[in-house]
């Protein structure tokens, strides 16, 4: 059995916050937007509270919903703000089921001691067997001969079709999907170029180009993998598709934001991008069956999908089973191995001492603080771990037995502490 000892009202300023006990069975877990069943079974297993629900909330909804709940799971869709987090007091955790968390107010969430995971490296083949299929399918405008076919139209023509064999491949971001792209284009027969604002190591035979100018003059076929961070917003508009080659294609399957939907559609109206496939785009629908408005829709060689580029059963299973098991093991105890805002420590999560996990402000002397609030009431500490990120530390210090409800008071009112969990 886990017991929990936390700081329900988490913040920085906090003094006699109140301290609450949580057993494994009393976990609340809600998942949103369809996230694969085999997560939310492995969390029952372990004995949560699970509810699911197949569609994204807003955030007024969001903040009913949320109140009691202690780990929240999303996909792209459900956005978690800084008030959404003001309203959820017992919010532990949220899992993002997909391998972007722009969604998430990343800074509000380590201020309200939350800690936030994702998949960064599950839905990656799934992404890149997507943007490879539609980079062939634009060259050979198997689209439109398919629209053809089925409104009846016999057009077997090698009129603007051509293979991939040869033509230039330039890639606009080449973190995990980018460089595993680069590496099965080139299997194909394809030349490989690339652009990322970090040094990033080349695989195989790609080039890194000094700028965006330098690969968008020489690719035959550009394709965006950046982030979600707000530097991305705008990315390529028409500036950036002017100086594309003529009769280039063009794909997007990483964030809405990062292109001008307008832009594109004057230049492939123009005739100066040959042909365009989307999978993201700056507004999407939140539930299945909402209609779908963008620009873009009735182009020629153009492919839209709905946002379905990691959205494999293989690619889902497995971040479902991912993302599930390291919001386990950080209730259970205390793991914050690949967390996207919390300092990482990995800590046995089989433990049979006592632990206590402090999350606080990155500020001198809190060790210090802590250790003399142990030794004062004469806590042996058997093992003790310390890292921090940014403005925020974390202290996972496994103890010889239960500490006193007088002790956590003491450790829960320091000015830096952020949040505070005992496990057990």
């Amino acid at each position: 059995m886990t017991m929990m000892t936390m700081n329900t009202t988490p913040t920085p300023e906090g003094s006699n916050l109140p301290i609450a006990t949580l057993e494994d069975s009393d976990v609340k877990v809600l998942l949103l937007e369809n996230i694969h069943a085999d997560g939310a079974e492995f969390l029952r297993h372990k004995g949560y509270q699970v509810e699911e629900l197949d569609r994204a909330l807003g955030e007024d909804e969001l903040i009913e919903k949320i109140r009691d709940v202690h780990v929240l799971g999303i996909r792209s869709t459900t956005y978690i703000t800084d008030r959404v987090l003001q309203n959820a007091p017992n919010l532990l955790a949220i899992g993002a089921f997909c391998i972007g968390t722009n969604q998430i107010d990343l800074e509000a969430a380590s201020r309200h001691g939350v800690a936030v995971f994702n998949a960064p490296y599950s839905n990656t083949r799934s992404v890149v067997e997507l943007a490879i299929a539609e980079i062939i399918s634009l060259a050979r405008r198997l689209h439109e001969k398919s629209t053809d076919m089925h409104n009846g139209i016999w057009n077997k023509s090698a009129a603007g079709s051509h293979e991939v064999r040869g033509r230039t491949l330039g890639i606009v971001g080449y973190g995990n999907i980018g460089s595993q792209l680069s590496v099965i284009a080139e299997a194909l027969g394809l030349s490989v170029i690339f652009y990322d604002l970090d040094d990033k190591l080349a695989l195989g035979n790609a080039r890194k180009c000094a700028t965006l100018d330098e690969l968008l003059e020489e690719a035959d076929v550009v394709s965006l993998h950046v982030d979600g961070r707000p530097g991305n917003a705008g990315l390529f508009g028409d500036e950036e598709m002017s100086k594309m080659k003529p009769r280039a294609l063009f794909l997007n399957l990483s964030r809405g934001i990062a292109v001008d939907t307008a832009a594109l559609r004057k230049h492939l109206e123009s005739g100066h991008i040959a042909g365009a496939a989307l999978d993201v785009f700056p507004v999407e629908p939140k539930a299945q069956g909402t209609p779908f408005e963008s620009e873009l829709r009735g182009i020629p060689n153009v492919i839209l999908t709905p946002h379905v580029g990691g959205s494999t059963q293989e690619a889902q299973k497995d971040i479902g089973r991912f993302v599930a098991a390291k919001l386990r093991a950080f209730t259970k105890s205390g793991s914050t191995s690949l967390a996207v805002n919390f300092p990482e420590l990995t800590v046995r999560s089989d433990h049979d001492r006592h632990r206590l996990a402090h999350v606080h402000r990155n500020a001198p002397g809190v060790l210090a603080q802590i250790n003399a609030i142990l030794g004062d009431h004469g806590v042996n500490i058997e093992s003790q771990q310390l890292n921090t990120r940014g403005e925020l530390g974390y202290v996972v210090t496994d103890v010889s037995e239960a500490v006193s409800d007088e002790v956590l008071k003491e450790l829960a009112t320091l000015p830096e502490t952020v949040r505070l969990r005992q496990l057990s």
